[in-house]
């Protein structure tokens, strides 16, 4: 039975070095773990929001948004709660179908943040390829750190990656096993855990979920606004002011560092974090959004040592802290 399965391991990974040849990723995570692989020689397209690793950026855009995504955090969230139920993301068919691409990778976990993932496999139905056939569409949807896992080691089994994907999740391992060994000895001295708020959306405001609490456990803190390690949702700022954290740190959806920074001062969320405590103490930070804790690719592991950072930076200290994260001075 063994043997069985490992024949068709390998000639499942024959079949699919010779068949996937080029790729679209409409997912920005996916492009990242499909680079992370070393495979971003099979990318043939992107969506607009594909940005990393940098040399991407020269490949064809698929995507469209059909909001504003540089309007504030207000308008954006009324644009998207008025567009009823249309789709907010437009997908130029007719280029996909001149990329003839033999994977399609998209998302089926928030119809918000990319093309919805029906839309996408229905379009590719319709695609016939030059050498017969039509492009596989695989989505992919973590809630946790440990699904992330799981979709690195499912494409680097679906794109002949395998051995790639097991060292690229081997390294990750041991980066997420340095932060909790280190929490875990603050833990053991005897160090208070910090109460953290993590705000994913600023106006309204919204407590973040998904991967972000099991993080947060990592991190060596507990969540102040008490959630589980279900989906993101809106909360208010008084809220906010109850749960009275130690710390707050501001990682809205898409907004780059500086967009934060900005946004955190404008009249609708400064006065709601002006007179908390975290910000009278000079704990309160904005992180990178886009970059960072949003995109559920291998920069996870990166949100993870940002955040142990910022609640212990007498034990850790790392490259991504200093580039996507910046405490907002008052």
């Amino acid at each position: 039975m063994l043997l069985t399965e490992s024949v068709l391991s390998v000639a499942s990974t024959i079949y699919n070095f010779f068949m996937i040849k080029r790729i679209v990723s409409l997912l920005p995570a996916a492009t990242e773990i499909v680079s992370a692989l070393n495979a971003a020689d099979l990318l043939v397209g992107r969506s607009h929001e594909c940005d990393w690793p940098q040399n991407v950026s020269s490949l064809p855009v698929l995507t469209t948004p059909k909001i504003d995504s540089m309007a504030s955090s207000l308008e954006i969230d009324q644009a998207i709660k008025n567009s009823d139920a249309e789709p907010l993301f437009s997908l130029n068919e007719s280029l996909l179908q001149e990329l003839s691409p033999d994977l399609i990778l998209t998302q089926s976990a928030c119809s918000i943040c990319a093309v919805d993932v029906e839309a996408v496999a229905g379009i590719a139905a319709s695609l016939c390829l030059p050498h017969g056939g039509y492009p596989e569409t695989l989505a992919l949807a973590p809630h946790s750190l440990r699904e992330l896992i799981d979709d690195i080691s499912l494409l680097g089994e679906t794109i002949g990656k395998q051995a790639e994907a097991a060292e690229l999740i081997a390294r990750l391992n041991k980066r997420i096993a340095k932060v909790t060994t280190g929490t875990q000895k603050l833990e053991i001295n005897q160090v208070k855990k910090p109460r953290i708020a993590l705000i994913e959306w600023l106006d309204p405001p919204m407590s973040a979920g998904n991967w972000v609490p099991e993080m947060i456990h990592m991190a060596g803190a507990t969540d102040a606004l008490g959630a589980d390690a279900g989906k993101s949702h809106w909360i208010e700022w008084a809220d906010v002011a109850a749960a009275d954290p130690d710390v707050v740190i501001l990682i809205p959806c898409g907004f780059e560092l500086e967009r934060v920074l900005t946004e955190a001062k404008t009249p609708a969320v400064w006065p709601h974090l002006k007179d908390l405590r975290a910000t009278r103490e000079g704990r309160i930070f904005a992180v990178d959004g886009h970059h960072l804790f949003n995109r559920p690719g291998p920069r996870l592991v990166d949100s993870l040592e940002v955040l142990a950072e910022l609640l212990h930076p007498e034990s850790f200290q790392f490259e991504a802290t200093a580039r996507f994260a910046k405490r907002i001075e008052t």
